[in-house]
């Protein structure tokens, strides 16, 4: 059983938590995933390891589902059933110079350690964030501390500045900044737009395509992408690929086909388990 050691909202249903797995967090590297089941029961669900030491993982999880619901309804002192990892192909880490980290809503957490990584191996690391809004921020303190620099960017302007992140990557550019890399983690949508910005000018982009994970091991087909015109599994080839190769729009239609499923099985969830926590649960 894996001890949660802490769990703190951190945004409107984003909580992040600490949790026992030294097997794992001793042999964890930046971009790799785990494994969880909250309960015997429980589907599996891949989580992208958002921090560490060597006890401990952090995981930041985003309430979008069944399962994810499931945990959110965990407390300190829980115990997940199931922690296996880590998995997936590691970050590769290398000194190129200007490297820029964008991570857009719950893309931060997996952006994190790879800005860690950048920065620790001597890179110039510019990080920028996106969000809908202030409140949806995560992590601005802890990848403060990964970068150089941090630029933040609201879609309605109440923190930071207004815009999309690829507003603030092509200031970047324009200032005259040698970007020898880009990293993008965030929604497909969002890294699409980040690769139309850094195609035309050859900067190699990398994308993490996480969010598409279903078993996490290559046997359920469901995370299939096309990368270059190849058939190719997220969980066991990834999940990072060169983003100027991948077919975001085949990945966005996938990544829909299961939508209203989902939802019932959320609602179905909340109805039984929540309703009658609290009068405004009830209202629902």
């Amino acid at each position: 059983m894996y001890e949660i050691l802490r769990k703190e909202d951190i945004a409107p249903r984003v909580c992040k938590y600490v949790v026992r797995a030294p097997a794992v967090a001793r042999a964890r590297k930046a971009g790799q995933f785990v494994i969880i089941r909250p309960k015997n029961d429980s589907e599996r669900i891949p989580l992208t390891i958002a921090d560490g030491d060597e006890e401990t993982i952090t995981l930041v999880v985003q309430e979008v589902g069944k399962t994810t619901a499931i945990m959110a309804d965990l407390k300190e002192g829980d115990s997940l059933s199931d922690v296996c990892g880590p998995l997936g192909k590691p970050t590769h880490i290398e000194k190129v110079g200007t490297v820029v980290i964008i991570g857009g809503g719950i893309g931060i957490a997996p952006a994190h350690p790879i800005a860690q990584a950048m920065k620790v191996i001597g890179n110039r690391v510019l990080t920028i964030l996106g969000a809908r809004s202030q409140d949806l921020l995560i992590m601005e303190e802890e990848m403060r501390r990964a970068s150089d620099e941090v630029i933040i960017m609201t879609d309605d302007g109440s923190y930071g500045k207004k815009g999309f992140v690829t507003h603030a990557l092509q200031d970047l550019i324009n200032a005259g900044n040698e970007i020898r890399q880009v990293v993008a983690i965030g929604p497909a949508i969002m890294m699409k737009m980040v690769c139309k910005v850094t195609l035309p000018l050859h900067i190699p982009t990398l994308v993490s395509l996480n969010t598409i994970m279903i078993d996490g091991t290559g046997m359920c087909g469901g995370c299939r992408v096309t990368v270059d015109g190849k058939t190719q599994f997220v969980c066991v080839d990834g999940p990072e690929f060169d983003g100027h190769q991948v077919d975001f729009d085949l990945m966005m239609r996938r990544q829909a086909m299961y939508l209203e499923q989902e939802r019932l099985s959320y609602d179905s969830y909340v109805q039984k388990h929540r309703c009658k926590l609290t009068p405004e649960a009830e209202a629902l």
